[in-house]
C-alpha cells in the first residue's frame, strides 16, 4: 500500500482525510519538524502540505519552508500544497519552488484523492524509469539519445570487450577522452588503471621520457629511474590524446611499442615488456598528415585497427537539452546554488547554436550561467546566447513525408523535455501511452524505447 504523508495542524481535516484515504497507509504530522521526521522515517511517495502551518498559520513562509526541507531531502516526492481560498499567490509560488500541485480548501474527499493518485503514478513510472536508466548496459557517462551519439556509443560496447586498438575521432570539446574511459570501464582491463596523456601539451623534448619513463643519470636532472606513462598502465589502457601533435621522431618509437609490446626507458637498455590497451585519439585529419609525411603511414594503421568518429554537438539534436540539464544539476551541487531549470528561451537558444567549442563551450557557458543567474530559471542571456532565428523549414512537399518528419521530431524534442519519462511525453504530446508507443515503432525511434 502506498504510502501518504499529511501535513496539516487541523485535526478536523486529518480526521476528514482519514476516512476518504483508506486506499492508501496515511501518516500524519502537525508541523515542520514533524513532517521531516516523518518524511525520513516513512519515505511516502506523496506528501499533502498545509502551507498555513504553525507557528503562524496565517503566514505561508512555514509552509514554504517545510516544502523547500521536503524536496531538499526527498527531491523526488510529490507534494501538493493545501491553500486558503485567497492564498493563490503563495500556491504559485509554491509550484515555482517545485510541488507538484496545489489543491484550494474547503477539501473534496474525492478530487483530492484524483490528484494523489495522479501524483502517485506519476512517482511510480518516474521511479521505474530511474531503475531502468541504472540497469541500461549502455556506455557509463556517455550522455545522449540522438540516433549519432547512439549509433557510436553501440560501436563502442562492441570494441570495449577486446584488446584492439582504437583511433577517436572527432572535433576538440566532442568528448573523446570520456569515451575512452567508457571503453575502458566496460572492459576486463577496468579494475586496472586508466592513464592518459596529451601529446600536444607536452614539449617535444619532454614527451619522449613522460611515455617510456629514464634511467637515473639518463640526463641531467635524472636523479632516480622514473617510470613513464606507459609502465604506469601496466594492465591497464593507455589513452594518447592529440596523437595527432606526436612528433615525427618519436613516432617510430612509438610503432616498435605498438607492435611488440616492449619498451625501453630513456637512458637503458633493457627491454620491459608491457601489457596495456593503447586508444587514441585526435582531432586532425592524419590521412591528410599521412600524404603530407608528417604522421607515418604504418603508425596510422596501427593505433586505427577501429577508428570511431564521434559527432560534433551541432548533429546531436535534442542532446544539447540532455546534456545541459546533467551539468545543470552539477554546477548546481559544487556551487551550492538552487536552480530548477531553463527557461523556453534559453532551450530554444541551445537548440540553435552552432557549438563551434561542443561540450566543452556547454560546460563554460552553464558554469558561468549557475553563478551569475539571478531567477531560478536559467535564461539565454545568463548563457549570453542569442535567440534562436527562424528557421527555414526543410522543403519537403510530400504530406506523408512532411507529417512523419514533423511526429518524430516532436516525440524525440518531447522525450528530451520529459527527461525521459514516457507518461509525461504523452502528456506532453497530448495523446495516451499506447499511442506513443505505436507511434515510436511507427517510425522506428527504437532509442526512445530505453525509457519505457
Amino acid at each position: 500500500m502506498s504510502k501518504v504523508l499529511v501535513v496539516d495542524d487541523d485535526l478536523g481535516i486529518q480526521k476528514q482525510l482519514k476516512w476518504s484515504l483508506t486506499d492508501f497507509d496515511v501518516v500524519y504530522a502537525d508541523d515542520r519538524t514533524s513532517a521531516i521526521a516523518q518524511l525520513r522515517r516513512h519515505e511516502p511517495a506523496v506528501v499533502t502540505l498545509d502551507l498555513g502551518l504553525p507557528p503562524d498559520p496565517a503566514n505561508a513562509s512555514e509552509g514554504l519552508l517545510a516544502l523547500s526541507e521536503i524536496l531538499s531531502l526527498a527531491p523526488h516526492t510529490k507534494v501538493i500544497v493545501v491553500t486558503g481560498n485567497n492564498d493563490k499567490s503563495n500556491a504559485l509560488r509554491a509550484i515555482e519552488l517545485g510541488a507538484y500541485d496545489f489543491y484550494q480548501k474547503p477539501i473534496d474527499s474525492d478530487t483530492i484523492k484524483v490528484i494523489i493518485n495522479r501524483a502517485l503514478n506519476l512517482a511510480n513510472l518516474e521511479h521505474e524509469n530511474r531503475v531502468l536508466i541504472r540497469s541500461n548496459p549502455s556506455m557509463g557517462k556517455i550522455i545522449g539519445n540522438s540516433a549519432a551519439i547512439q549509433s557510436v556509443s553501440r560501436r563502442a560496447e562492441k570494441i570495449a570487450q577486446t584488446d584492439i586498438s582504437a583511433l577517436l575521432l572527432g572535433e576538440s570539446g566532442t568528448g573523446k577522452e570520456v569515451f575512452a574511459r567508457s571503453i575502458h570501464e566496460h572492459s576486463h582491463r577496468s579494475d586496472k588503471a586508466f592513464v592518459a596523456i596529451n601529446c600536444a601539451s607536452i614539449p617535444e623534448n619532454l614527451l619522449e621520457s613522460e611515455l617510456f619513463g629514464y634511467e637515473k643519470g639518463a640526463f641531467t636532472g635524472a636523479n632516480k629511474t622514473t617510470l613513464g606513462k606507459i609502465e604506469m598502465a601496466q594492465g591497464g589502457t593507455l589513452f594518447l590524446d592529440e596523437i595527432g601533435d606526436m612528433p615525427i621522431g618519436l613516432q617510430a618509437k612509438m610503432l616498435r611499442f605498438l607492435q611488440e609490446r616492449v619498451i625501453e626507458r630513456v637512458g637503458g637498455r633493457t627491454e620491459i615488456p608491457v601489457d596495456i590497451r593503447v586508444i587514441c585519439a585526435t582531432h586532425r585529419d592524419l590521412q591528410s598528415m599521412v600524404a603530407e609525411e608528417t604522421f607515418r603511414e604504418d603508425l596510422f594503421y596501427r593505433v586505427g585497427e577501429i577508428t570511431i568518429d564521434i559527432p560534433p554537438l551541432k548533429d546531436r539534436d535534442q542532446d544539447v537539452v540532455l546534456l545541459a540539464k546533467t551539468f545543470l544539476g552539477q554546477y548546481c551541487q559544487e556551487f551550492n546554488v538552487k536552480i530548477k531549470g531553463f527557461s523556453e528561451s534559453a532551450l530554444q537558444a541551445m537548440l540553435s547554436h552552432p557549438w563551434p567549442g561542443n561540450i566543452r563551450e556547454l560546460q563554460n557557458k552553464l558554469k558561468s550561467a549557475v553563478i551569475l543567474a539571478e531567477g531560478q530559471l536559467i535564461t539565454a542571456e545568463d548563457m549570453s546566447l542569442r535567440g534562436p532565428k527562424e528557421e527555414q523549414e526543410k522543403e519537403i512537399l510530400n504530406l506523408r513525408e512532411v507529417r512523419e518528419y514533423a511526429e518524430s521530431n516532436a516525440i524525440r524534442k518531447a522525450y528530451v523535455r520529459a527527461d525521459k519519462n514516457i507518461s509525461k511525453t504523452a502528456e506532453l504530446l497530448g495523446v495516451t501511452r499506447p499511442t506513443l508507443y505505436s507511434l515510436i515503432d511507427k517510425y522506428h525511434l527504437e532509442d526512445l524505447k530505453t525509457g519505457m
